[in-house]
């Protein structure tokens, strides 16, 4: 039987984490459609061959079978299984492990976020839980690397954009200095949340060493640099997948696989230490990986949809899910959806 899958997106980066699993979809010869929440989604990035369904009584129409969601809700009053897949691999930030009672069936990445998940599994007993991997780095391991000519070492900038944790405002006038002084080549990647205020001093570096960039995705970033440079940003799991260092400024849960420092004057160091390659560094590193995204095959969208078929086949029974009142309310303000 044809399968019907809905993917529902709230912001523009959600395009990157969910087309591996409309490739997948799609070559199963099943049928998927997108749906956009709100207005931060530009419309320019869907491709000509991208469906969409453009309102509430669409999808209910359309009623399919499983629904995905990178983000942290989706309408109860909407058909099908609610399938969180996550927005990040960052496990660290504060509302990670939070259940806000959406969803029937939580695609975990690796040890660290699935057995915290298992527990809430047990304690809940209204979802499941299923290690699959993220589908977003299906493409990681074969992307092609950003094109730059710098016979420098690539240092890529990606900083988060909340503002307890980003490090934007605190290494700008550090940052600055590095780059007049010529060492490195900056690639400096800015989410798309990010305070406009905090961007503009970038903006206005002028320098042959310095590139600030706007592309959609980060995988051939990752590819290009040989050092990131963040915070408490989920884009550091990603780079390290690649078995590369990433120095960080005040993480919120530094380990030894992190090069972690707190004083901007040390920026400079920090980046010489983990351009150095220690294989004590390197051996840490390859020891989070396993844990945090064992997977390194590119088939993580593969292992979701299969955990999305065996729980339909188990069968769930959304009714048993909290009923959220007031959070489905602000969503029917949101959608103006009353019926």
């Amino acid at each position: 039987m044809r399968m019907k899958y809905l993917l529902y997106i709230t912001q523009n980066y959600s395009f990157e984490i969910l087309r591996p699993l409309q490739e997948e979809i799609v070559a199963r010869g099943d049928e998927c459609y997108w749906f956009v929440e709100g207005a931060k989604v530009n419309l320019e990035n869907f491709s000509s061959d991208e469906k969409r369904l453009n309102s509430i009584d669409d999808i209910k129409k359309f009623s399919p079978d499983a629904i995905f969601v990178p983000g942290n809700h989706v309408p109860r009053f909407v058909p099908g299984l609610k399938v969180q897949v996550f927005h990040g691999l960052e496990w660290k930030k504060k509302g990670h492990f939070r259940i806000r009672g959406f969803f029937d069936l939580y695609c975990t990445h690796g040890e660290l976020t699935t057995t915290r998940f298992k527990q809430l599994e047990k304690m809940h007993k209204y979802f499941k839980v299923v290690e699959t991997g993220w589908p977003k780095l299906d493409p990681l391991y074969k992307t092609e690397p950003f094109k730059l000519e710098s016979q420098l070492p690539v240092v890529l900038f990606a900083p988060t954009f909340s503002p307890n944790l980003t490090s934007a405002v605190e290494l700008f006038e550090e940052i600055k200095k590095l780059v007049e002084l010529g060492s490195f080549h900056w690639i400096v990647k800015f989410h798309p949340k990010m305070n406009a205020d905090w961007i503009a001093p970038y903006q206005k570096i002028t320098n042959k060493n310095f590139t600030l960039v706007k592309i959609d995705s980060c995988l051939p970033l990752l590819q290009r640099a040989d050092v990131l440079l963040s915070d408490t940003s989920s884009i550091i799991s990603e780079f390290l997948l690649l078995d590369k260092p990433a120095v960080t400024f005040k993480n919120k849960q530094p380990g030894e696989y992190l090069i972690n420092f707190t004083n901007p004057v040390e920026l400079q160091r920090s980046l010489e230490l983990a351009l150095q390659g220690s294989s004590s560094l390197l051996e840490q590193i390859k020891y989070e990986n396993k844990k945090l995204h064992p997977f390194t095959d590119g088939q993580s969208s593969i292992r979701v949809l299969d955990a999305v078929q065996n729980a339909l086949k188990e069968g769930y029974d959304s009714r048993r899910k909290p009923f959220n009142f007031f959070r489905n309310l602000k969503l029917r303000r949101k959608l103006s959806y009353w019926r």
